[in-house]
């Protein structure tokens, strides 16, 4: 991972016209388990998110957080302007997505806020983590402004905000996902499932994965 090369994507990738890209939700996928942008992507199997009770409700809480989200968030995370619901893009990346808000912070830098339909326990997952770090990249790209820092806020904890503070190290593993993500969809490989078997139990491909 320490040599920037192997972040490159694939020129076939760039095209954004032609050529679909990824989204965050393929990224998580990817995390969750890599066998999942095999079956989706290279088989073309749908994983019929529209049955899945949380998937479901995580939409409803996007598409009512306007109307409900408290002002008072912007005065705690040093908020001064806000933009919502913001689709950004990255030819070098290879991945689009959209923003659930975009903070402009009274230090001059700019931060993504992503409400998230879960609790928060004891740490941030891995995959949320990912998420926000994505979305940092695509504001530095479009914006050309700095992001240090990024926050997530847990519907069920009551709208509780954690902060993220970005470091090299999570922009470098995040482009690298990016990268593994590609080589499986263009190369067409059968990569390996995950670790944790407890992710197996309610996979909706478990019936056809080996």
């Amino acid at each position: 991972m320490a040599d920037e090369e192997i972040f490159e994507v694939p020129e076939v990738m760039m095209d954004t016209e032609t050529t679909p890209m990824l989204t965050p939700s393929e990224i998580i996928e990817y995390i969750f388990c890599p066998r999942f942008i095999y079956f989706m992507n290279c088989l073309k199997i749908s994983q019929h998110e529209e049955l899945r009770y949380k998937v479901v409700k995580g939409r409803e809480i996007h598409e009512t957080r306007i109307k409900n989200n408290p002002e008072y968030l912007r005065k705690c995370l040093g908020c001064i302007d806000k933009e919502l619901s913001v689709y950004l893009a990255s030819k070098d990346l290879g991945v689009r997505g959209v923003i659930d808000e975009v903070l402009y912070l009274s230090d001059g830098t700019l931060a993504p806020l992503d409400y998230k339909y879960a609790e928060f326990t004891e740490f941030i997952f891995q995959t949320h983590k990912i998420q926000s770090t994505l979305y940092a990249l695509l504001i530095m790209e479009n914006y050309k402004k700095p992001v240090k820092k990024g926050f997530i806020c847990y519907v069920r904890n009551g709208n509780e905000v954690k902060e993220i503070v970005y470091t090299d190290r999570d922009f470098l593993y995040t482009k690298f996902i990016i990268k593994e993500v590609f080589d499986i969809i263009l190369k067409g490989y059968f990569p390996k499932k995950t670790q944790w078997q407890n992710r197996c139990i309610d996979c909706c491909y478990k019936n056809i994965c080996a």
